[in-house]
């Protein structure tokens, strides 16, 4: 134990006892029973009823507090929700947005992405973030696969798509976001900017108030895409109180790690407001549910920018008195070791958190020597679970640097054997998890619906261990993925595209560790006995149909056929022991 790193006297409660004060009555966070979808489980008395409603208490607690703020641009919550509100009423008028039609939002983190989100959500319509990474042809997947009705974009995004939209006759109208031309000659393109002007002006709007739609805790509320084995992305279905829950998941792990060092949980302060610096995309669970959201439900700010740099970020981190700082272990490492760090006042940050990556145990301690002041953090979640199921903070993440954390009270989470047989303490398995936050099933798929969602729990693809207290440790994936720098790349996506090279016989993908992204694409491959292929050529082949970041940094050769076990399968232990770590 790094007791040099801990309080005497720690921890002053147990996490049992922790959870069940927090849990009680009269605790913002208290449970109660209820039945979701036909299960039985413990949900947030007090949590808001949808997703859009957060933004509505917050513009009327906080009008004219800056909610998101992008380079020049500044949008207060007033603003904010006028803006929705507006966009809404086109949504609705214009282009007969329903209740249950899909709304793809596809851009960077500008000011238009929320105002698309609460907007789509405000109608009953199901929002559908799409990676703004994609390809042209990734693209036409999510939408067509998701029966997208409007499609909202940016203007990067439209030119990557231009000529997939013939093939795609179901998308029935494109709304492009900062859209800098005049003419796009097609009857299907509208301007945003044209509908409720330049995010600076969305403060001066009208107010027309929220549509008149009844939407309910339980009601759909997004698609968000994730890949699955089969190489081509699942789209897990979230609901507003899914959603929401996973907000209060976070605040109860937050509040938690007061009451475990003897402390009160502190009262928000009105008069204070907390900012964070967002480097991952709203298009990932994370930045959209755990981050975007829940900042609203605080009325605290959001900064953005275009591309993540270290550099940049000191100085915005300054200016702006940035609390809270992380995303993936990349962002904590780049910013602790940036040769400029000790140029800025960096002492407004209170919070590093991050997620979604495998992250060195020395990153915590590395925090802590030169951040002291700063509580560290780090989680487990997934899609599948609309995010933040763990959280490990402060001092319990300090003792137990490896551990993704302990769930709170709402959350249950056990370690099966193969056939869903719950495991003994310490004993590794897959991870299954119920909670409120899960997501009801994947969009189109029952096929991976009865395989992932079972009776309320999610059977999550992971291997890991509990301890005595509940504490939970990541021991390996069982889907056969990697994450770099929290982005999800699976295999055999790659590795098809791969195959799709008439010179490649043989190929496997594996993660090679990565000190900042945690993990890099790395291949061995196996040509076809007369043909030549060279790494840079393997490269581009994968480039011209994948995402930049599924392209393998390294490819190794090989002329003998790939290690497999006797049921045929790679041995990728095996593989992945040729390369070396990388950063």
């Amino acid at each position: 134990m790094p007791s040099d790193l801990l309080p005497p006297n720690w921890p002053a409660m147990s996490i049992a006892a922790a959870n069940a004060a927090l849990a009680g009555p009269g605790s913002p966070a208290e449970l109660e029973d209820a039945v979701v979808g036909g299960v039985p489980m413990k949900i947030y008395k007090n949590a808001p009823p949808t997703v859009h409603s957060i933004l509505q208490l917050a513009a009327a607690g906080f009008p004219n507090r800056d909610y998101l703020i992008y380079q020049d641009e500044r949008v207060t919550y007033a603003g904010m929700l006028r803006a929705v509100e507006h966009f809404a009423a086109a949504l609705r008028d214009q282009y007969g947005v329903q209740k249950g039609d899909r709304v793809a939002v596809i851009m960077r983190n500008y000011p238009q992405w929320p105002v698309a989100l609460y907007a789509a959500l405000s109608l009953g319509a199901i929002a559908t973030p799409m990676n703004s990474w994609w390809t042209g042809e990734e693209l036409h997947y999510g939408l067509s696969f998701a029966d997208v009705k409007v499609a909202v974009v940016d203007s990067q995004i439209y030119e990557r798509l231009r000529g997939e939209l013939e093939n795609l006759p179901d998308l029935k109208h494109i709304v492009i976001a900062r859209d800098m031309s005049e003419d796009h000659n097609d009857p299907r393109v509208s301007s945003m900017d044209e509908m409720i002007g330049g995010a600076n002006s969305w403060a001066d709007l009208a107010e027309i108030g929220m549509p008149a739609v009844t939407v309910a805790p339980d009601d759909d509320a997004t698609i968000m895409y994730t890949s699955g084995t089969t190489g081509k992305p699942k789209g897990a279905l979230a609901t507003h109180r899914a959603i929401v829950s996973n907000m209060f998941n976070s605040l109860t792990c937050s509040a938690r790690m007061f009451l475990r060092r003897g402390e009160a949980v502190p009262q928000p302060d009105p008069e204070v407001q907390r900012a964070s610096l967002v480097s991952i995309p709203f298009f990932h669970a994370t930045g959209a549910f755990a981050v975007l959201i829940p900042t609203a439900l605080r009325g605290d700010k959001i900064v953005t920018m275009y591309k993540w740099d270290a550099g940049e970020a000191l100085p915005i981190i300054e200016k702006e008195k940035i609390s809270t700082i992380g995303g993936v272990p990349a962002i904590a490492w780049q910013v602790l070791e940036h040769p400029d760090r000790d140029k800025y006042d960096l002492s407004s940050i209170e919070v590093i958190s991050y997620g979604g990556a495998p992250s060195a145990p020395e990153l915590v301690s590395t925090i802590k020597k030169r951040f002291p002041n700063a509580a560290p953090g780090n989680g487990w979640g997934m899609t599948e679970t609309c995010a933040t199921v763990t959280l490990n903070l402060g001092e319990d993440y300090v003792n137990r640097p490896d551990s993704a954390g302990a769930p709170p009270a709402a959350v249950e989470l056990k370690v099966c054997d193969p056939d869903g047989k719950a495991l003994p303490v310490g004993t590794v398995g897959e991870l299954w998890c119920k909670s409120p936050s899960n997501c009801r099933l994947y969009w189109n798929r029952p096929d991976a619906t009865a395989e992932t969602y079972r009776d309320g729990w999610v059977v999550t693809g992971d291997l890991a261990r509990l301890d005595e207290e509940g504490f939970l440790y990541l021991v390996d994936r069982a889907k056969d993925m990697l994450i770099r720098g929290g982005e999800n790349v699976y295999c055999i996506e790659v590795e098809s595209a791969l195959y799709d090279h008439p010179a490649v016989m043989d190929a496997a993908v594996v993660g090679i560790p990565h000190k900042v992204l945690g993990e890099e694409v790395g291949a061995v491959v196996q040509l076809k006995p007369g043909t030549t292929a060279t790494e840079a050529e393997l490269r581009a082949h994968v480039a011209n149909q994948l995402a930049a970041f599924k392209v393998p940094v390294e490819i190794q050769f090989q002329t003998e056929p790939l290690p497999r076990n006797a049921n045929g399968k790679i041995l990728k232990p095996e593989l992945r022991a040729r390369f070396k770590p990388r950063g």
